[in-house]
């Protein structure tokens, strides 16, 4: 699906106000108002939104902590932020939380971040296969970064989801740094979509400095997850210009890397992009920034009016009880829900041992009776005492 006019101004929108509120929070750091760190995405703004953007409102997404912009697209208000990282009463957690860890289940259908990176690809690949099981027409999505794809669960996560094709679209942000660590030190490959080679899915690449390019991707991939062909890796390749966190002034990138990502900037790309291709006017682009910045102005004042939370609400939340009721929204009866059929088992139709999976042959193909000699087991069966002697015979023999 092609991009309407008013979509391209939206994306230049959402972009551009992932941006500048990400200053402001960086400047409410710097006045000492954040409880806790801020973790920029500064160059990595086309990754969030074009992504976010790409999908229907009734998909799930599971952020880490610099997909700011992808809460945004979702229905999160910029105080919600703020607030969140000023640790205000009004917050989504209630001041409970100085970061990015929060969601909502019902509404916006949105994943509370997991710190442990790469836990979220197992939770999204069950979210999505939870889905599926209620006949719901939903894809869950979330993101990764280089240095988290090093870690054991995200290849346990992306192996399930394979196996079991779950509508699963996984963004792999490949920021050539780890913190401090190259990709070169963390990977033997070249190129990062080979790595879906080994579940047997496609592994895509994609500019993540063209949010055009990246919403395109994503469209496709969400596309062949909801027809039931299981999960995409989409590869965004991009660099984020600012260091793990406030604290990290990234000494360790070289400067010429740094000043040859700044030139490819998302944002200014997508303004010439803009308007080489008259998709708006210099009075548009001025109308947009203008209204972000009343925006943004309005959502600091309102942030900034909610109290911290009385110190009694401390203890309160930390376990649920009532607190929500998420309750399984049928979209068929539950009495047409089978087992899925694991094609993969077909060729132990018919076939020895037992312990083969139940399973029919496949359409056309008649099972073959087993013959003594493709007889396998274990422990004291006599088939395979039998297969040893004779093994030691033909020795014998030579």
């Amino acid at each position: 699906m092609e991009l309407t006019r008013q979509q391209h101004l939206e994306l230049y929108y959402w972009m551009q106000l992932n941006r500048k509120l990400e200053d402001l929070l960086t400047n409410l750091f710097r006045q000492n108002k954040i409880v806790g760190g801020f973790y920029s995405s500064l160059g990595q703004e086309a990754i969030s939104i074009g992504t976010a953007y790409a999908l229907e409102k009734r998909d799930w997404i599971a952020p880490m902590i610099r997909n700011l912009g992808a809460v945004l697209v979702k229905g999160f208000q910029p105080r919600d932020l703020i607030m969140q990282y000023t640790a205000k009463a009004g917050s989504p957690t209630g001041g409970k939380d100085g970061t990015a860890h929060f969601g909502d289940l019902k509404g916006r259908r949105v994943i509370s971040p997991i710190s442990m990176l790469g836990d979220l690809i197992p939770v999204m690949a069950g979210i999505g296969m939870a889905a599926r099981y209620l006949g719901r027409d939903e894809v869950a999505l979330t993101w990764i970064g280089d240095g988290g794809s090093s870690t054991g669960v995200f290849h346990e996560g992306l192996n399930f989801a394979a196996v079991q094709k779950a509508p699963l679209v996984l963004v792999l942000e490949n920021n050539l740094w780890a913190y401090s660590t190259p990709t070169y030190l963390q990977s033997a490959v070249e190129d990062w979509a080979d790595k879906a080679k080994a579940y047997g899915i496609p592994g895509v690449n994609v500019d993540g400095n063209d949010v055009v390019a990246v919403y395109r991707a994503t469209r496709e991939a969400a596309a062949r997850a909801r027809r039931g062909d299981g999960p995409t890796l989409l590869v965004a390749n991009s660099f984020r210009r600012k260091g793990h966190a406030q604290h990290d002034p990234a000494k360790y990138v070289p400067e010429w890397m740094l000043k040859e990502w700044e030139a490819k900037d998302p944002i200014l790309r997508y303004e010439k992009h803009l308007t080489e291709n008259k998709l708006w006017t210099e009075k548009e682009k001025k109308e947009l920034d203008d209204r972000i910045g009343r925006e943004l102005e309005a959502e600091l004042a309102a942030a900034e009016a909610s109290p911290l939370p009385e110190p009694e609400v401390a203890a309160r939340g930390v376990y649920c009880d009532g607190c929500h009721d998420i309750r399984p929204d049928w979209k068929r009866s539950p009495k047409e829900v089978k087992p899925g059929q694991n094609y993969s088992a077909e060729w132990f139709a018919g076939r020895q041992p037992a312990l083969a999976p139940n399973c029919k042959p496949a359409p056309g193909r008649a099972a073959k009776p087993a013959k003594q000699k493709e007889l396998v087991a274990v422990g004291d069966n006599p088939g395979h005492r039998k297969q040893r002697k004779q093994t030691k015979h033909r020795k014998q023999k030579k």
